[in-house]
Parts: structure tokens; sequence; C-alpha cells
């Protein structure tokens, strides 16, 4: 007798909505990525248009350091009424409106303003991004947030590439600043659309329920990611000036100290993913908290151009791989309440920019901008102490067996997938 055949229909309708999740999400990272690099890479564009000094600018992007920790606390309070694919949307969108403005030439208080508009943006795509790939993420059953990341990273050498390809003209910044806010605001369509569908909470968590997140796990992977920010914004900010200033590189070699950062960032984190699995959280963490450690201390103590360029380069294995893996890895601590996990992790993301940048300055005229990255260098190691938090698993429900809806939801991988 031949057996009945089984209607893989539902199935192929739900890995159809996991393709699409994932694609959503990808356009997001991608859109944010360019999004940043273009706004950054104009500065001195709009810094000449606005005739203000590197002081002014310091403050603007430390004003939009602080407004993005406001948004990421925008991006929980919304995901937990209306889900994190709300949340996403609304950055985009709030980035989209707050490109243009920056790009006109208006007045500086509007200005300064849309820069602050910009801060909000950024920190609720941060946040809800991170939402979006590991609800994804568990529900492919497979780490994805390593590309993820990746996309954000090769976007903005592509924004970068984008403004110099425009020349550095307060026009030519504006049409770059243009082409980002259409890139976000399309990105925010497909996301409305194709995202995670998801059980949102209906109110606030109220204090029982509050009291029930990791708080202990959120501290530690949080000061995790302080770290990396902390080496993340020195190198940033510092690598080409320490190389020119302090180092007299030739003005060719200075910047590819940050170009191998950053390329060494995007490598590993395309292959981050499948590291996790052949050598585990714990050990992967281990790996590259050491190997940036080491190549902050290169910087710090020979100081000689080619050594300062290699150890910027063993830098990036902290922003390549810890980010990913620290928020799947914070994601995991309560899947319940991951939105509520997440979104207080990445508040540490901006604590740590803020004290890179400015703690790293402080310290350049003495002991000397040099031996400062001893400070991000120290940070890191200090990572090895959290290595045991990081369970090697990823809780996750494979889409072969996952149940399936009718209206292309994403399966429900726990009571929420917020």
């Amino acid at each position: 007798m031949t057996a009945p055949r089984r209607n893989d229909a539902p199935d192929r309708q739900t890995s159809l909505a996991l393709r699409r999740a994932r694609l959503a999400i990808t356009g997001a990272y991608a859109a944010q990525g360019l999004g940043y690099a273009v706004v950054v890479t104009s500065l001195p564009a709009l810094k000449a248009r606005q005739s203000v000094d590197d002081t002014v600018v310091s403050l603007l992007v430390l004003g939009v350091a602080l407004t993005a920790a406001l948004g990421s606390l925008l991006a929980n309070a919304v995901a937990v009424r209306h889900g994190s694919r709300a949340a996403l949307t609304l950055g985009l969108v709030v980035q989209a409106v707050a490109f243009p403005v920056i790009a006109l030439p208006t007045p500086f208080p509007v200005f300064a303003a849309a820069f602050a508009v910009f801060g909000i943006g950024l920190g609720c795509v941060d946040a809800a991004a991170a939402m979006q790939g590991v609800a994804v993420q568990r529900a492919f059953g497979r780490h994805l947030l390593g590309g993820f990341f990746a996309a954000a990273t090769a976007a903005a050498i592509v924004g970068a590439l984008l403004v110099s390809a425009v020349a550095a003209s307060a026009l030519a910044a504006g049409i770059a600043l243009a082409g980002a806010a259409v890139i976000a605001l399309a990105a925010g369509i497909v996301v409305a659309r194709l995202a995670a569908r998801e059980v949102a909470v209906d109110d606030a968590l109220p204090p029982g329920e509050r009291a029930r997140l990791p708080r202990a796990g959120i501290w530690v992977f949080g000061l995790v990611i302080l770290a990396v920010f902390v080496a993340d914004s020195a190198v940033s900010t510092w690598s080409t000036v320490y190389l020119q200033d302090d180092l007299a590189a030739l003005a060719w070699v200075a910047p590819l100290g940050y170009a191998a950062y950053q390329a060494v960032v995007l490598v590993t984190r395309l292959v981050t993913d499948r590291l996790i699995v052949a050598l585990g959280r714990r050990l992967l963490v281990a790996i590259a908290a050491s190997t940036a450690a080491i190549g902050c201390a290169i910087v710090a103590l020979v100081p000689m151009p080619a050594a300062a360029v290699i150890g910027f380069a063993l830098a990036g294995a902290s922003a390549g791989v810890l980010i990913p893996v620290t928020f799947g890895a914070a994601g995991d601590l309560a899947p319940v309440h991951s939105d509520q996990v997440i979104a207080r992790v990445n508040l540490f993301n901006y604590a740590g920019a803020i004290l890179g940048a400015v703690v790293i300055g402080l310290l350049a005229d003495a002991p000397g901008l040099g031996p400062a990255f001893l400070l991000p260098a120290v940070a890191l190691a200090l990572v090895l102490f959290a290595v045991p938090r990081f369970r090697s698993s990823v809780s996750a429900t494979p889409p072969d067996r996952a149940p399936s809806r009718a209206s292309g939801d994403l399966p429900p991988v726990t009571d929420s997938t917020r």
C-alpha cells in the first residue's frame, strides 16, 4: 500500500517567510552601516558649510551617542508594545527623515537638532536590529548574527566610498546623505512587510516581570560590549591621528591603520557564524578578546608605523567577533524577554564609544596617545573573565521542525519571539 504523501506546503511557506525575514534584517543592517558611514565621512564638508570648529563637531558626535542611548530605550518601549519589527521600522524612518535635514543648508540649531534626531534613529535601529536578528537566528536554528553585522560593515565601506566618489564638498555630502535617506526608507518599508511578526507584550513589564530579567547576565554582557566599543571608538577616532602625528607616518600610510582594522572586522564577521559552530562561543570569545588585546598592546608598546598597523588589524577581532557573539548570547539569556535584555545590553555600546573617544583623547598629552591604547587593551583582557558566561549552544528551532502558520508569520520558538 502506498503511504499518503505529506503536505509540505506549510513547511515551504514557513521556510519562505524565514528567508524573507532574513533578507529584510540583512537590508536593515546594511542601511544602518551605510547611513552612519555617510554621516561621519561627510563631517569635514558639513563642518566647513556650518563654519564650526572641531570642538563643536566633537560635541555633535557626543550628542549623537547620548541620543542614541535614548533611541535604544525607545526601541525597547516600542518592542514591548508592538514588537521589534515596529521598532526597527520606526528607527529606519527616523533616520530617513534626519538625513535630508542634515544635508540641507539650515541654521545651526536646526542642523544640531537633526543630528540629535539621527542619534535617536541610530540607537533605535541598533537595538531593534539586534532584537530581530536574534529572533530570526533562533527561528532558523543556526547562527546568523555574524552575517548580519558583516552586511553593516560592508555597507559602511560602500558608504565611505560613496562620499569619496562624489568628492568632499557640502553639495556632494548632501547628495550622499539623500541617497542614504532613500536607502533607509526603502529598508524600513521592506522590514515593515517582511521582517519577523512577533507576539508583543500589551504593556510595559510589571515589577514582578522586570525582576525576572537576568540582571547579572545583562551586566556581564553589557560590560563586554562596553570593552569592545572602547576599543572600536579608540581605533576609529585616533588611529590615523596617532600614525600621522605621533609616528610621523607618510600621508598615505596613516589611514591604513583604520583600513586594516575594518578589513579584519569584515572578514571575521563573515566567518563568525561558522566559527561558533566549530569552536563554541567560549573558545571563540577567548581567542578574539586575547587577539584584540594583544593588538592594542602592540600599538601602545611598539611605536613604529608598521607595528601600529598590524596592532590595529588585530584589534579588529574584537568588533568582528565579540559584538555578534555577545548579542546572540544575551538574546539567549531569557528568550521570552530577549528584546528587553538586548535593549539594556545595547546601552553599554554608547558608554564605550564615549569612553574610547574622549578618555583616549584626554590621555593624548600625558602619557601620550600611544600608551593610551593600553586602556582598550586592558578592557579587552578583562573580557576573558566573562568567558564562562558564554554558553555554546543557541536556543533555536530549525525551520523544518518549526510549526507553520498560514499567515506566513515566523514560527514562535518560545512564548514570545519579540
